[in-house]
């Protein structure tokens, strides 16, 4: 009939729907993302530059006399050093680490560093992972950095337990960027089985920043270990939102524009509420902080913003078309605009002059975030989860919970 009236209709209804999926696409910013999301407060975000710095200072080889220490430096003091560990330490079964006693934030921090691209120990433990090859607590892990994980436990848990027996008051803190994000969030999981390792410490006592994260956690356990795990992400990151498997994404870095193309393609055709009940389906793990300095059809940079919540549904679930996908990657500019949201955070409530009740208020709020989430993620008939966890810090556990099982 098409042709018979000389207008192709088929044709027609297929531009029209690549029309409209580009105009989506092209209009689509991160910054949609987060837009109802809440403002994180200095008291939560103030930690986030200073991790930055001391990932970096993992780069070093000799940090009493640094060559790529940023402005003002790492504000590390190299005698509070424990130890180093490089490839061959590890065997390449890890990415380098660090473990620092951190006095000026009364933690003991345990920091991994990032992908090494001419390393192929990190590509081999990178692309260890098929979808649903590893179960862990009640869901699905990457594989690759659970082996890493449990690789660098087994062997510093005697270190990290005579540190925190010295010093009872002090945090656990797991920090890591990119490969090294992956690593420290399934870390400080595989810690929080294995406590009585580290002498019974309290699960409130164990915190993790994972830096532009891989997807590396089913829903289930990104939602219920959001009072751990903490993810960090800058504007248009393509990591964090990276669907496809990661061996793909690095073997064509050469040519990522072509392949974020192909992702967002299978993004827009794939519903929600089918990704949602994948349980073997990864996600970036744990509370979300979203650093947002672009605006859609704006030039150049706006003050940065910090937009936190633990989402369940929209939690990164689209790859931006940007020229920024891979650049907002990189540490160092993580570093830079988190130290520049956080600024502008300690001037904003110098003139708001905001009370000390109010930040106590804003401590509730996460707790009451958290358990919303557990609920949402019930009412979305996400696989596996429960309204009423045992593992949050936020309430009280009822006598004979515990949540140490062996991994």
């Amino acid at each position: 009939m098409s042709i018979i009236c000389g207008i192709p209709l088929l044709e027609c209804v297929y531009c029209l729907g690549c029309a409209r999926w580009v105009w989506k696409r092209c209009l689509y910013t991160a910054g949609l993302e987060s837009e109802n999301w809440g403002l994180a407060t200095t008291e939560e975000f103030e930690n986030v530059p200073h991790f930055c710095r001391l990932i970096l200072a993992t780069y070093e080889d000799d940090l009493r006399n640094p060559i790529w220490a940023p402005p003002g430096g790492y504000g590390l003091n190299p005698d509070w050093v424990i130890l180093r560990r490089n490839y061959e330490d590890t065997q390449g079964q890890a990415p380098p680490y660090m473990i620092y006693l951190d006095h000026d934030i009364a933690s003991v921090v345990l920091t991994v560093r990032g992908l090494n691209l001419a390393k192929e120990s990190d590509y081999a433990v990178l692309l260890d992972n098929k979808l649903g090859q590893t179960k862990f607590d009640g869901g699905y892990v990457h594989n690759g950095f659970l082996k890493a994980a449990m690789g660098v436990f087994n062997e510093e848990c005697g270190v990290l337990r005579e540190l925190l027996e010295r010093y009872p008051n002090y945090a656990l803190t797991f920090i890591g960027h990119s490969l090294g994000a992956g690593v420290v969030a399934l870390l400080a999981m595989v810690a929080i089985q294995n406590r009585e390792k580290l002498g019974d410490i309290e699960r409130k006592r164990i915190k993790c920043y994972a830096i532009a994260p891989a997807r590396c956690v089913s829903l289930n356990l990104a939602v219920r270990y959001a009072d751990v795990i903490n993810s960090v992400v800058l504007q248009d990151d393509f990591l964090p939102r990276s669907t496809a498997a990661l061996g793909d994404v690095f073997k064509s870095l050469f040519c990522l524009p072509c392949l974020i193309c192909l992702m967002c393609l299978k993004d827009t055709c794939t519903r929600e509420e089918k990704m949602l009940k994948d349980p073997r389906r990864l996600y970036a793990p744990g509370r979300l902080y979203h650093i947002v300095e672009r605006r859609p059809f704006r030039m150049g940079k706006y003050p940065p913003v910090v937009r936190t919540a633990v989402p369940v549904d929209g939690r990164f679930e689209h790859i931006v078309l940007s020229c920024n996908a891979t650049s907002d990657h990189a540490i160092i500019w993580i570093e830079r605009e988190s130290q520049k949201a956080l600024d502008l955070m300690r001037e904003n409530e110098q003139l708001m002059e905001i009370p000390r009740k109010q930040l106590m208020q804003r401590q509730q709020s996460l707790g009451q975030e958290y358990r919303a989430a557990l609920q949402r993620a019930v009412a979305l008939a996400v696989p596996y989860s429960s309204s009423h966890s045992p593992y949050g810090t936020f309430h009280e556990p009822h006598e004979g919970e515990n949540s140490g099982s062996k991994s």
